[in-house]
């Protein structure tokens, strides 16, 4: 299948609390009439049911290795040769996959979202759109706190922690280092309005010639 012809995969990454999930979220309002979706990379940490709770809370979730990005690649296979998927769900409780999926049928325009989404070759080389959220520090870590404490029911101490060990250390180490492979920078997350219009024209623009081309071929 020529490229052309395919679905437009648009990856959207940076640090934990960033704001990457606000840019996505606003990519699928502005295109909401569009045959678009959303993929969380975060839906594919590795199953570790086999594990006891106490080894599951040592291990590291914002390393690759946390990934099964074997099975994402799959999946982006999968959706653009316009074939549906069962998309795996996670339980941030029980840190855990979870025996539930839910099916994901193909559409024209796909966003896959994640802290380490360029991280892996086969994934950027599947991206026709690739977009770095990048905020500061300070910021990310109490976003992180807000959403640890009112969605996954972390304590504040465990997220300081955690934070401090693990997600600051392997920020610098694995997600910043990828800025070099975006095609855009949005500086201070979802509240760039203007970085944001700017990406969605962009987008408009390979959405008309992604049309433009099917009709041709229907011609």
């Amino acid at each position: 299948m020529e490229k052309s012809n395919q679905p437009i995969i648009i990856g959207v990454t940076g640090g934990s609390g960033s704001g990457k999930t606000t840019v996505s979220r606003a990519i699928l309002n502005e295109f909401s009439g569009h045959s678009i979706s959303l993929i969380e990379q975060d839906s594919y940490y590795k199953d570790q049911s086999n594990m006891s709770f106490e080894e599951r809370l040592k291990t590291n979730y914002d390393h690759p290795l946390a990934f099964d990005t074997d099975l994402l690649v799959e999946h982006l296979n999968e959706l653009i040769h316009y074939r549906g998927i069962d998309k795996p769900v996670y339980d941030y409780e029980a840190h855990t996959r979870s025996k539930n999926s839910v099916r994901q049928e193909p559409k024209e325009v796909i966003i896959m979202e994640g802290i380490l989404v360029f991280a892996d070759k086969r994934l950027r080389d599947l991206m026709d759109i690739k977009i770095y959220v990048d905020t500061e520090d300070d910021i990310r870590i109490i976003r992180r706190i807000k959403r640890d404490m009112e969605e996954r029911g972390r304590t504040l101490d465990s997220v300081i922690k955690q934070y401090l060990s693990v997600v600051k250390p392997m920020y610098h180490e694995f997600i910043e280092p990828t800025k070099r492979y975006a095609d855009i920078i949005i500086p201070s997350g979802g509240e760039n309005q203007v970085a944001i219009d700017i990406m969605c024209t962009k987008i408009a623009s390979v959405l008309e010639n992604k049309l433009n081309y099917k009709n041709k071929l229907q011609d």
